[in-house]
């Protein structure tokens, strides 16, 4: 597992900048105003710091960027870098970026940060825990290595304060983190097992935790989710996560596709990037990520978390194209192609939460299709629903959150191509709007009065090149995002 970076806040001490080891950092404002951190740090590098303001680069910079320079003269540090931030409450999303900012620039450096009376520190110091992640537990660590955790250190004239307003984002950074290092593990390390095992431990945190095995499954009729499985020497799996903060209200309930490794099955994948798909278990890691951020903030909401973990492998034991399978709900599927299996798990995982939870309000995540991807490239999630305002909800709080999100449509008349000639349904529709279909299959298992949205994450879950608030790999798409959903309006 990573290393979650070190972050303290201590009392304001301008003079000191000049002191500090590694990577020091002040602001200033559009028009070039610093304070106190920013006078001693240009004092110390002989007025550099001024005539950098006052020069056309840093005009020309977005607000939470900066400017870096390598060994400031008159200062211990190896680096210092001035942030275009104004001083208002109000540019919340620039103070992330701001605090990200940070960190791509320090890299490993332990920081400093001369925040000083400016009201917004505690927005830069969760951008900078959201991208000061490193994944490297797989890699050989030699003596010499540097192998320090991040750190940051804020000054600030009201540390309490600042502490007090940061620790429920930090609590949302190390939901986000939980769900890159599940992305990020490779699947001989990340199996069904340990996937399960990582979950039962989420129960020292306050999380009651259920793993329902493959026996158990079968008692409860799981037909679709067992048969994506049945080739693999790993078990499959559902884990049940619940968090009650929020007295006798219904739950939400968020599920989570968990498919460890995905070959296709004996609709065997190219081999070309089939590497890719440890991710395919990033719904899951999603829902594990939100249901830690709302445990260790201690959310005054209700919320369940049920993940189905599964590997698809071909075997001589494998589903093959043609089985048709029975699912919970008792609808049968002929599975025309076993590289749609993701789909196959979900039915039985919804159905479910439904008749378990009788939840109030029901959110699946799943790096679904790559038709997504087609669709909407790595910068947006796709979006299904059949409740406008659930819909609208998320999309406000993806939108607050920087987590890119678009509502695609839905239609019985897509429901045409999933007509089968043998069972009730097909898991596949052929290639036109292949997205879409997949989310009408959903559908199919999503009772009338409950509120539903279908969040395709195969292009948002892992990328391969770095983003603002994540390095390349798994980015935790999505735990801001729902988190945001459940403060806005699941608690209180």
């Amino acid at each position: 597992m990573s290393q979650f970076p070190t972050i303290a806040f201590d009392g304001d001490g301008a003079p000191a900048l000049t002191e500090r080891e590694g990577h020091v950092v002040v602001f200033a404002t559009p028009d070039g105003k610093t304070d106190a951190g920013g006078s001693a740090l240009n004092r110390a590098m002989r007025g550099a710091l001024k005539r950098c303001l006052e020069g056309e680069a840093f005009g020309k910079l977005e607000e939470g960027r900066g400017v870096t320079f390598a060994w400031p003269g008159g200062m211990k540090a190896e680096s210092a870098q001035v942030i275009k931030l104004a001083r208002s409450a109000k540019n919340r999303a620039a103070a992330i970026d701001a605090g990200a900012s940070i960190a791509k620039s320090a890299g490993r450096k332990p920081v400093t940060v001369h925040g000083g009376s400016r009201p917004n520190i505690a927005e830069v110091a969760y951008g900078y825990a959201l991208r000061a992640y490193d994944f490297d537990d797989h890699k050989t660590k030699k003596e010499d290595d540097d192998d320090r955790v991040a750190s940051a250190s804020f000054l600030v004239a009201k540390k309490d304060e600042t502490a007090a307003a940061f620790a429920g984002l930090g609590a949302v950074a190390e939901g986000v983190h939980f769900t890159r290092d599940l992305v990020n593990e490779p699947s001989n390390t990340l199996t069904t097992t340990e996937f399960a095992d990582r979950l039962k431990d989420l129960e020292r945190h306050g999380l009651a935790v259920e793993v329902l095995e493959e026996e158990e499954l079968g008692k409860l009729g799981m037909g679709a989710l067992l048969g994506v499985g049945q080739g693999s020497e790993s078990p499959s799996k559902v884990v049940v996560m619940e968090w009650s903060g929020g007295g006798e209200e219904k739950p939400l309930a968020l599920v989570g596709k968990g498919v460890v490794f995905d070959t296709g099955g004996i609709s065997l994948k190219p081999a070309n990037n089939m590497e890719d798909m440890t991710m395919d278990m990033g719904g899951a890691g999603t829902v594990a990520g939100v249901m830690k951020a709302v445990a260790l903030r201690k959310a005054k909401a209700n919320v369940v978390g049920l993940v189905g973990l599964v590997e698809n492998m071909p075997d001589g034991k494998a589903q093959r194209p043609g089985d048709v399978v029975t699912s919970m709900k008792g609808d049968t599927i002929e599975v025309i192609n076993t590289d749609a299996e993701g789909r196959l798990v979900l039915a039985d995982v919804l159905w479910y939460a439904q008749e378990r939870f009788q939840p109030a309000g029901m959110i699946d995540l799943a790096t679904l299709t790559g038709a997504v991807i087609i669709a909407l490239g790595n910068e947006n999630a796709g979006v299904f629903s059949n409740d406008d305002d659930l819909c609208a909800a998320f999309l406000k709080a993806a939108e607050a959150e920087k987590e890119g999100a678009w509502r695609l449509p839905m239609g019985k008349a897509y429901d045409e191509t999933l007509k089968s000639r043998v069972a009730d349904i097909k898991n596949v529709g052929g290639r036109a709007a292949g997205s879409i279909t997949a989310a009408q299959f959903l559908k199919r298992f999503v009772k009338d009065d409950c509120p539903w949205i279908h969040l395709d994450i195969a292009g948002t879950a892992s990328v391969r090149s770095g983003s603002d608030h994540a390095p390349k790999g798994a980015t935790g798409w999505g735990v801001r995002a729902l988190d945001r959903l459940i403060r806005d309006r699941y608690e209180g």
